[in-house]
């Protein structure tokens, strides 16, 4: 282990738990506080910021040093794509997708800030849906995995292609120095990053348990949980993720990653094709022109004359999102980074970046879709009936299993939606302790099992403690925790910006160089040779001989004589 990571995340984690239970109360107060603040304050800066991550990743994409590779010039990619693909997408949001793809639309449609109930009695209620669809895809289409994108290239490009340890700390080499990076400000990045990876993944775990629940209650096969039921699930998850992370990265966590994205993709397909196949096929392509079409406003909207009900909606929904994926940034950035070695520029980008959008877009489309599709077909412009109740509420845990109950063969579909829930949160559970093991134990890429293995411990006995203290009041305390840490690591992720776009101008001019050597060669051996033709001897051959296959030892420059053309000596 590093003394000076491992202990000060774990110390900070055990003493928030301690804080969190000893005084619940007093905990959320302050930390809700906190939030606020930043919301606030600060939230114009998560708008802008994350945004302007969105131009870093897509001029990656279309520079010139899209081709240097993650690694030697000749390596080759570690994973196939189908495994890598599998990997990074369980890893950066698959649990999320299936939780809140068939909520957030719902609530969006329900409750956006710009319109009024007005809007739905008027009969724009189509228009407001498809801005519900719009608005969530902005939320989990190009801006958090260009996050992901940044933080995962910078640390790929550190690891793989200048053989630094497995750490966030040494993408920012170039502008702190090698003595700072080792030293205890390097430590303090690589703290932030565990404390983020624990926080995300324990509250992951205990929200998730209520979706589980809701699955096993819609199923029939238990009633109301309760908090030992939750706790037993938590209990179940961890040890789940313990096998997988022990297992290792190309078995247990590559295993896991494909048959989750198998499942997701029979769910997918199964709704498409059950529910209203036509429509989605339709929606699916108006969505497209939308999307892209809005993708600026939307991305760059403040709600700044939407009043203190904008100001609310955005701490809950952009604000917050935002927050949060900037909070998972060191725990996806630094797994796929892991998983990306041989790559090149380009392709790493374009992969994380807008295969995952794709398939973002798809998913919401089916899910997100059908359900608004439901909601509009069985209520007209009103709440009555529909997924949404009578006061505009939605049921976040349950409305996923609401939606395939309205479909054929529900009860299969019920028990695969909660088969796919709990292994999502299983390969997040063992993605996070693999990434928080890594950088405790100072970037070890393989580090040692029981380190693992207390990492996943840990996640689950922060989830667990503060839903037996606090409830929902806690793992909302720690949800707001780890937006607030976010904001100092949003800085860490600029200057991480500034670090890659001065490394790849370095192999853009080193590139330069060797090439133009490499044209003054060959520029240089067909005046030769055309002197040759001519009659003309060169000075390091004898007649006949190739000037191309010249002796090292001779009258060249290294021996004094000046009769080589200009360039012949680089």
């Amino acid at each position: 282990m590093r003394p000076g990571v491992f202990f000060p995340a774990a110390g900070f984690i055990v003493a928030f738990v301690v804080l969190a239970m000893a005084l619940p109360g007093a905990s959320f107060t302050w930390i809700t506080a906190a939030q606020d603040a930043v919301v606030d304050s600060l939230g114009w800066y998560y708008v802008a910021v994350v945004s302007a991550f969105v131009v870093f990743a897509l001029w990656t994409v279309v520079g010139r040093s899209g081709e240097v590779k993650l690694g030697p010039d000749d390596a080759e990619p570690e994973f196939g794509l189908g495994s890598w693909f599998a990997m990074l997408f369980g890893a950066g949001m698959g649990i999320g997708l299936v939780f809140w793809g068939v909520a957030e639309p719902l609530h969006h449609f329900a409750g956006i800030p710009n319109r009024s109930p007005e809007m739905l009695q008027g009969g724009d209620a189509a228009g407001v849906a498809e801005g519900a669809l719009v608005q969530t895809l902005v939320h989990w289409g190009l801006h958090p995995w260009a996050i992901y994108a940044v933080v995962g290239l910078a640390v790929a490009y550190t690891v793989h292609r200048r053989g630094r340890p497995v750490s966030l700390r040494w993408a920012l080499e170039s502008l702190l120095g090698e003595r700072r990076v080792r030293g205890a400000l390097g430590d303090v990045i690589d703290v932030t990053a565990v404390v983020g990876t624990v926080f995300g993944v324990a509250t992951s775990l205990g929200l998730g348990v209520s979706q589980i629940a809701a699955g096993l209650e819609a199923l029939d096969l238990v009633r109301d949980p309760g908090l030992a039921g939750k706790v037993l699930i938590i209990g179940l998850i961890t040890l789940l993720a313990i096998v997988s992370v022990a297992t290792g990265l190309h078995r247990g966590i590559r295993l896991l990653s494909r048959l989750n994205l198998g499942l997701a993709g029979a769910l997918l397909v199964f709704v498409a094709v059950t529910g209203p196949s036509l429509f989605l096929l339709r929606e699916g392509v108006q969505l497209v022109g939308v999307y892209a079409q809005d993708l600026v406003r939307i991305s760059l909207n403040t709600s700044a004359l939407s009043g203190e009900r904008g100001v609310e909606w955005q701490s809950w929904w952009t604000v917050f999102y935002w927050g949060w994926w900037i909070a998972w940034a060191p725990f996806v950035g630094v797994f796929i980074a892991r998983i990306s070695r041989g790559r090149s520029v380009r392709e790493f980008v374009a992969g994380v970046l807008l295969v995952p959008s794709a398939v973002t877009l798809v998913w919401f489309t089916v899910f997100g879709g059908s359900a608004l599709w439901h909601q509009l077909r069985r209520e007209g412009a009103q709440f009555h009936g529909g997924l949404i109740g009578d006061d505009g509420s939605v049921s976040q845990a349950g409305a996923l299993y609401e939606l395939l109950e309205s479909l054929p063969w529900a009860t299969v579909a019920v028990g695969l939606a909660v088969v796919l829930v709990a292994l999502f949160f299983v390969t997040s559970s063992d993605s996070g302790s693999l990434v928080a093991d890594m950088l405790a134990s100072g970037g070890r890429a393989d580090p040692p099992v029981w380190s693992r293995v207390f990492w996943s411990l840990l996640e689950g006995a922060v989830a667990v403690a503060l839903l037996t203290v606090g409830g929902e009041t806690g793992l909302t305390a720690l949800r707001y925790a780890a937006v607030i840490i976010a904001l100092p690591f949003s800085v860490v992720m600029i200057a991480m910006c500034v670090a890659m776009v001065r490394s790849l101008r370095a192999e853009r001019r080193l590139q330069l160089r060797i090439q133009r050597g490499l044209q003054r060669e060959e520029l240089t051996a067909r005046v030769w040779q055309n002197l040759a033709e001519e009659g003309v001897v060169h000075p390091d051959t004898g007649p006949g001989d190739d000037p191309g296959d010249s002796p090292d030892t001779g009258g060249g420059p290294e021996n004094g004589s000046g009769n080589s053309p200009p360039g012949a000596g680089l």
